[in-house]
C-alpha cells in the first residue's frame, strides 16, 4: 500500500511539472491592426517650363545656368597658380602711389632729377682764369661727375665731397663752355651739386645748384672778352 501510494504521488508531481512548463511555453499572438491613415506618397514636382541645356553626369542630370557670360576655362596646373613677374607689380604699386601724391613737375624733378641738360647761362669776363669748385651740396651718397670744356674732357672722374673742390682754368678768347656731367646719382637719389665760379680777382662769375639724372649735363658759357 505504501508503495502504490509513493508511485502516485511521484506521477502526479511530474504531470503538474509538464502542465506549468507548458503554460510557460504557450504566448499570445496579438494581431496586427492595420491603420485606416493613408500611406504616404512624394509629391511629383513638375517644372513649369522643361529646363534647356541640361549636361548629364551619369545619371544625374545637372542644368547648366544661364548667365549669358562664358567663364574662361582655367588651365590646371600641378604647380598651382600663375603669378606674374613680382618687379612689374612692384613698378606698377610705385607708378600708382606718384599718381596719387599728384607731385608737380617741380617736386618730381627735385626727387628724381632732371632728365633734360641744364644751360645756367652765359657770363662775360676780362679774367686770365677761373678758380671752378663745386661739392655735394646734399646728402654725401657717392655722387660722381666729369667736367668738359669745350667738349674735351678735363676732370675724369670726381667724387663730389661735403667741401669744395675744384680746379683752375685758364681761358682763351671767346667761348669756354663748362659742362658738369652726371655719370651716376649716389644712393639716395639724384646727381645733386652746388658750383661756383670765381675769377683772378676773387669776384664770383656765377654759381648755381643742379639735380640730375644719370647722363644729364649742366652747362655754363664764359665768354672772354
Amino acid at each position: 500500500m505504501k508503495l502504490f501510494l509513493s508511485f502516485f504521488i511521484f506521477f502526479t508531481s511530474i504531470l503538474l511539472l509538464n502542465a506549468q512548463l507548458d503554460s510557460q511555453n504557450k504566448s499570445t499572438a496579438i494581431p496586427a491592426v492595420e491603420s485606416k491613415k493613408e500611406t504616404a506618397t512624394t509629391p511629383t514636382i513638375t517644372p513649369s517650363k522643361p529646363i534647356e541645356n541640361n549636361r548629364t553626369f551619369g545619371t544625374l542630370n545637372v542644368p547648366k545656368l544661364s548667365t549669358g557670360v562664358e567663364l574662361p576655362k582655367k588651365e590646371f596646373s600641378l604647380f598651382g597658380e600663375k603669378f606674374g613677374n613680382p618687379g612689374e607689380l612692384y613698378t606698377k604699386q610705385l607708378n600708382d602711389q606718384l599718381a596719387d601724391t599728384k607731385l608737380t613737375p617741380a617736386e618730381v624733378e627735385a626727387r628724381n632729377g632732371s632728365t633734360t641738360d641744364q644751360y645756367f647761362g652765359d657770363f662775360k669776363s676780362k679774367a686770365k682764369f677761373v678758380n671752378i669748385a663745386y661739392r655735394d651740396h646734399g646728402y654725401v651718397d657717392g655722387d660722381l661727375i666729369q667736367v668738359l670744356v669745350n667738349d674735351d674732357v678735363v676732370q675724369a672722374r670726381v667724387f663730389l665731397n661735403g667741401g669744395f673742390s675744384g680746379f683752375k682754368l685758364d681761358l682763351q678768347k671767346g667761348f669756354n663752355k663748362i659742362d658738369f656731367l652726371a655719370l651716376n646719382q649716389g644712393e639716395s637719389g639724384p646727381n645733386t651739386a652746388e658750383f661756383r665760379v670765381v675769377d683772378d680777382m676773387g669776384n664770383l662769375v656765377s654759381a648755381n645748384r643742379w639735380n640730375l639724372a644719370t647722363g644729364v649735363k649742366a652747362t655754363i658759357i664764359i665768354v672772354k672778352e
